[in-house]
């Protein structure tokens, strides 16, 4: 599902043997023999070694995405991807796998693409670059980039751009699908009706007269089931104001197409986009995606009150996200762990809904508009606040400060 579960290696995937509508078989291998089978069928064992490489990225990367995004599922179909390469990408049923490209398979199949900042594997779209070309990788012209010595990540970025990383050793699971299940109706709270309430704020930016949804707290109440309503009416669902399985689906498929996350040119979805849930206590020494979360969030508080010093973003608990945790605590009368337990975070969520309700979506103190219903990324408001220091501050303000006094020399 593309906005609640971070991206993993499925041990199993179902290849529909022909064209999406098509009365073809399918067939459910492991992942990691469909990627064998695939590189097999799409390149050449005798090419650079490097050139394998990357295609094999490419071609882990492609197949995760379309896992990731849900994106034949959520069309009604029983399989997760096709083999037929104008869709997607070939897989021979029942053909033999070249020894050096097992090989490299069975060392990068847990490694895929993705955008820096970015959490859906990149749809990395490929083509042989001899008969058909595309935006995305060259298959022969990744051969010639390797014969000239380029090792697999510069052919990746001289195709995809200086933008991509490598995630490695991800998680290997059974495919879970994101339907809860049950239907979603007013009264529940849950994760799951905060996933729809998301889904259905940023579809409305493409279809108005669904109502926006705020605040997005996981609880089915009347505005919830007013834009569930509206959606259903637009998209010739039963209109009932509850989300079955079809209602659901419907959301996917269109999250998906407006973020256009199967595609190359991707907008993309960050981590910050996934929600404030708490999840586990963040503490000393952390790197990674829920580090950058916090100090993302903890710069914009520091934006606001004076207590929190200033910290740089960079995905690591270092000393100065120890002292700003630390201060944030201090302020809010909480024990100065310096660990973000389950209290300090509501603390810092709180706060940052307290200041976007009443700042960041107020056109008069911050002009641009999130079209995210107030899913502002943390990109974005770096680059504003950096872009435009005459109409933002440099330094926090509290009650009492005396503007001309601190203002800007």
């Amino acid at each position: 599902m593309p906005i609640i579960v971070t991206p993993y290696i499925p041990t199993y995937i179902t290849v529909h043997l022909g064209t999406p509508d098509s009365d073809a078989e399918n067939v459910t291998v492991s992942f990691q023999e469909y990627i064998k089978n695939v590189a097999s069928s799409e390149v050449y064992p005798t090419w650079h070694t490097a050139a394998l490489r990357a295609n094999i990225l490419a071609q882990v990367s492609f197949a995760l995405n379309r896992v990731y995004t849900e994106f034949y599922p959520s069309q009604g179909y029983s399989f997760n991807i096709t083999n037929t390469t104008a869709y997607d990408q070939r897989f021979i049923k029942g053909r033999n796998i070249f020894e050096n490209i097992s090989t490299l398979v069975d060392e990068l199949f847990t490694v895929y693409i993705r955008r820096q900042g970015f959490v859906e594997p990149l749809a990395a779209g490929f083509c042989n670059g001899t008969t058909t070309f595309c935006e995305g990788l060259s298959q022969w012209g990744s051969e010639n980039l390797a014969q000239q010595g380029n090792n697999s990540v510069q052919i990746l970025r001289y195709y995809y751009g200086d933008n991509i990383e490598l995630v490695t050793n991800a998680p290997m699971q059974d495919i879970q699908y994101s339907y809860p299940g049950t239907p979603l109706r007013q009264g529940d709270v849950s994760p799951e009706v905060r996933v729809a309430q998301i889904m259905l704020n940023r579809i409305s930016v493409a279809y108005p007269a669904i109502p926006k949804v705020w605040p997005v707290d996981g609880i089915f109440g009347p505005a919830t089931d007013d834009a569930v309503r509206e959606f259903q009416h637009i998209f010739n669902l039963a209109v009932d104001g509850v989300v079955g399985k079809s209602t659901w689906y419907m959301m996917v498929h269109l999250y998906t197409g407006i973020l256009r996350l199967s595609e190359l040119a991707s907008e993309g979805q960050t981590y910050f986009q996934l929600g404030f849930e708490y999840h586990e206590a963040i503490t000393y020494g952390q790197q990674g995606e829920s580090v950058l979360l916090l100090q993302y969030l903890l710069s914009i508080l520091s934006q606001f009150y004076l207590v929190i010093p200033f910290l740089t973003i960079d995905g690591v608990f270092g000393d100065e996200t120890f002292a700003a945790v630390q201060a944030l605590q201090q302020d809010a009368g909480l024990p100065q762990t310096g660990v973000v337990d389950e209290a300090t975070w509501a603390v810092i969520v709180d706060r940052f809904i307290g200041i976007d309700q009443t700042v960041l979506t107020n056109p008069n103190f911050f002009p641009y508009q999130s079209p995210s219903s107030g899913e502002v990324s943390p990109t974005e408001l770096q680059s504003y606040f950096a872009n435009r220091p005459g109409q933002f501050p440099g330094f926090p303000l509290r009650l009492g400060d005396n503007d001309q006094e601190r203002s800007p020399s």
